[in-house]
């Protein structure tokens, strides 16, 4: 699979011999709780995981959703059934944002078959696709947790990245100016940093642009081959999704992933903090 899945496919895949494995990682900043949502209906065979709990560390120093320890996500993951073989599809019921933060996880753990659904559930439940709320009992996975299949950066190097290279800030523009801050410490950006909203990555339909529009998208907020590219947002969720949208431009350099992000920038007051509509 490439790093987007359409309906049609899914729906083929779960009717053919070797389904892949379906995660519901529907999840809001301010609620309700993902799991209700799952409770009144999901894909068939998907497993919920908690995006707060299980696809993040507790929140402290390290930011508000830093990366899970290792041998922890290797235990959610096999409990969802997750192998080493199969191939695995998350969802969400909004852009595919949060859905990136799985597929950057499990790639990020050594598992290259991940993909996001395209239009994820409400794309699924538009076309009349079937939903259940049978709560599976999958068999324990054996998939094996390898961190380092993707790159990370700490707060220094994405002070780096954006002087040397592009860093995206992938929060929505009044987040990004400083106009407003609702969660972390202080409010502005990395100086450097060019917003890119994750919104920006798909449609009116909320489907995924196309790869050409996204690499001519990129091409204009400075992404360029061979200079550094990174992402960062509010805690490391949503940033995934610039990362996951660089892949399906084209672009063959992988974006590093400031995972503490702004939550983890803005807790340190010796690190500057840019205001406005500018880099800084």
């Amino acid at each position: 699979m490439g790093p987007l899945i359409g309906t049609e496919k899914l729906a083929a895949m779960l009717e053919g011999p070797a389904p892949p494995v379906v995660l519901d990682v529907r999840w809001r900043l301010a609620g309700p709780p993902g799991a209700e949502s799952y409770a009144d209906g999901h894909l068939p065979g998907a497993v919920f995981i908690d995006v707060d709990t299980e696809l993040a560390g507790a929140p402290g120093e390290a930011g508000r959703h830093p990366l899970p320890e290792p041998a922890r996500l290797e235990r959610t993951l096999r409990a969802a059934g997750v192998t080493g073989h199969r191939a695995v599809v998350a969802y969400d019921d909004a852009d595919g944002s949060v859905a990136a933060r799985a597929w950057w996880l499990l790639r990020w753990a050594g598992h290259t078959d991940v993909a996001v659904l395209d239009g994820g559930y409400a794309a699924w439940v538009a076309e009349g696709r079937p939903v259940t709320t049978t709560v599976p009992d999958p068999p324990e996975g054996d998939v094996e947790v390898r961190p380092g299949g993707m790159p990370v950066l700490d707060a220094d190097e994405a002070a780096r990245c954006a002087r040397a290279g592009t860093l995206l800030d992938a929060r929505v523009p009044e987040r990004y100016s400083g106009d407003t801050e609702p969660v972390d410490p202080r409010a502005g950006h990395i100086p450097g940093a060019i917003n890119a909203p994750f919104t920006a990555h798909t449609d009116a339909r909320r489907r995924w642009r196309e790869p050409d529009d996204l690499a001519r998208y990129f091409a204009e907020l400075g992404v360029r081959a061979g200079a550094p590219v990174g992402a960062y947002c509010g805690s490391g969720i949503t940033a995934s999704a610039a990362v996951l949208a660089l892949e399906v431009a084209g672009f063959e350099q992988q974006a590093g992933l400031y995972t503490g992000s702004w939550s983890h920038w803005s807790r340190d007051p010796r690190r500057p903090a840019a205001t406005g509509e500018r880099p800084g």
